[in-house]
């Protein structure tokens, strides 16, 4: 796969990257159910081998646990991979989760973070959420002020090695701009999430920050795997149960655009995803895309996503797919 520079950063990393939120599993307030952790590995092993050279996660996913399975996952390997995790999500002994700013839950956190990744530094640390839950910024403790600045004395010491955010507004990277540079931003960006074209990725493209953005699959409902027996079948502790595009009246519109996405794929010998994961990264501001896996088999499935050239025939059918969407 071909590198991409996040940013002004000296991380070179491939096009598309391993998810690690939903091999967290299950029984927490944002859970994909139950996972085995053998499977988790083998699914980041698989990818690896495929040639991808990065690994996103974060603190919050599986409260712990997927930290603890990516440690496991690399352990043996001499050359790993680029490690990217997140703070300010922080949960009580009842797993309640919390949002937290000041600076000595930052740095708590990312010791923790290291201890179960068994890693010295982390390559690309980010703020995971700005504000929480939809709340204002003050209904948190700390501030993006004292945050950003933690994370700075933490990549003096050496224990980070590149300051990211995610999940924040324009204005609020500015901000953080303000305190020490960014290297990266991480929203949310697919064909079902496009709100980030018309500020966030503008910025982010002047003040050459790299993006990379998540859920490009919309959580697995245009990998091509979802039906609506699937989707009827989904456990109670996964949150995409309860998720508006999973639901009626989104569903049936976003299963359309999923034929959509297999008949182009077609032409490419490639899946639904692919062809989906592709339309985020022909952005010229994205970086990567981050693609959740839980399996080997899931693994193989996308990594054609990286080598996919949506024609400009390809890029009018979904945007007027996309305009039936909004209809």
């Amino acid at each position: 796969m071909t590198l991409r520079t996040i940013g002004q950063s000296d991380l070179k990393i491939t096009p598309i990257g391993i998810g690690a939120w939903a091999i967290g599993g299950g029984k927490w307030e944002f859970g994909w159910g139950p996972q085995d952790d053998e499977d988790s590995i083998a699914a980041i092993h698989a990818g690896l081998d495929l040639g991808m050279n990065w690994i996103d996660t974060a603190a919050a996913y599986g409260l712990g646990h997927s930290e603890t399975v990516v440690g496991r996952a690399i352990k043996e390997f001499r050359a790993r991979p680029y490690i990217f995790t997140k703070c300010s999500l922080v949960w009580d002994k009842a797993g309640k989760i919390s949002h937290n700013l000041q600076a000595a839950s930052i740095r708590r956190e990312a010791e923790a973070s290291l201890k179960r990744l068994g890693i010295d530094s982390v390559d690309l640390y980010q703020i995971h959420w700005a504000a929480w839950h939809g709340a204002a910024e003050s209904a948190s403790p700390g501030s993006i002020e004292e945050a950003v600045g933690e994370l700075a004395k933490l990549k003096a010491e050496g224990k980070i090695r590149h300051i990211g955010l995610s999940n924040f507004t324009a204005q609020q990277v500015q901000r953080a701009l303000q305190i020490a540079p960014i290297a990266s931003l991480q929203p949310q960006y697919s064909l079902l999430a496009t709100e980030v074209e018309s500020s966030i990725l503008p910025f982010t493209l002047e003040h050459k920050i790299g993006v990379i953005v998540y859920s490009p699959m919309a959580s697995g409902l245009l990998s091509g795997a979802m039906t609506r027996d699937r989707i009827a079948a989904l456990p109670e502790d996964d949150w995409r149960k309860h998720s508006p595009n999973f639901q009626e009246p989104l569903l049936s519109r976003n299963l359309r655009l999923v034929e959509r996405l297999r008949s182009m794929g077609q032409h490419y010998n490639a899946t639904p995803g692919e062809v989906a994961i592709a339309w985020t990264l022909r952005n010229p501001a994205v970086t990567g895309a981050i693609i959740g896996i839980r399996s080997a088999r899931q693994a193989r499935g996308i990594a054609g996503a990286a080598n996919i050239r949506l024609s400009a025939d390809d890029m009018w059918e979904l945007e007027q797919a996309l305009t039936l969407q909004a209809a």
